[in-house]
């Protein structure tokens, strides 16, 4: 099995239709599905421009408690990014960006590391991506930044295996804290720092 790199978002349930919206803006303008029409627990309706389990069919996430997408992103082109077009990527836009995709999202409505906190997990498809996933500041700053535009409380890069994770953004500041280490020395150190998920 190859690399599994990925961002993981977390944030109040309330907010989960924010970032799904969030995320839809960063999808490139020219895609071939229809829009997947998507109700979330709650009642929230949604139309984007992705696909669930590669279909288009209307989800309805309102006794589920995951939600599967497929996406592809558009993310400015950093030195690495640009490396990647020249060599087996996707070629960049006029306007500077690139696209990757597939990117794997997983919503979990109930997240692992709290149960009153949603998370958002987006992962790299192949092992090229995960590399260019811990590699591109750019590609970390549209997480943080997605984190932060979302009403996020923390995103971590984790790599998927079982590792510590490092802690991107966290309470409204960037950080560079590895999960297991002198700031968090276990998940529920980190967890600890999150405000209260019902206020």
């Amino acid at each position: 099995m190859g690399l599994v790199y990925g961002y993981d978002i977390y944030l109040r349930p309330r907010n989960v239709a924010r970032a799904l919206a969030n995320l839809a803006e960063l999808a490139p303008p020219a895609h071939g599905n229809p829009p997947l029409e998507l109700t979330l627990p709650g009642g929230d309706q949604l139309v984007l421009p992705f696909t669930s389990h590669f279909k288009s069919e209307p989800v309805d996430c309102s006794t589920s408690s995951t939600l599967e997408l497929d996406t592809s992103i558009m993310f400015d082109a950093d030195d690495v990014l640009r490396e990647h077009a020249e060599t087996d990527g996707p070629e960049l836009e006029a306007d500077g960006r690139i696209h990757i995709g597939y990117v794997y999202a997983t919503i979990r409505f109930e997240s692992f590391l709290h149960p009153g906190y949603a998370s958002v997990e987006c992962w790299a498809a192949t092992s090229g991506m995960s590399r260019l996933f811990a590699r591109s500041a750019n590609i970390r700053k549209v997480f943080t930044d997605l984190t932060a535009a979302s009403g996020g409380v923390c995103c971590l890069f984790d790599t998927g295996d079982g590792g510590p994770e490092q802690v991107c953004w966290l309470n409204g500041e960037t950080t560079h804290d590895m999960v297991s280490g002198p700031r968090f020395p276990d998940r529920r150190a980190l967890v600890a720092t999150w405000s209260d998920p019902d206020r």
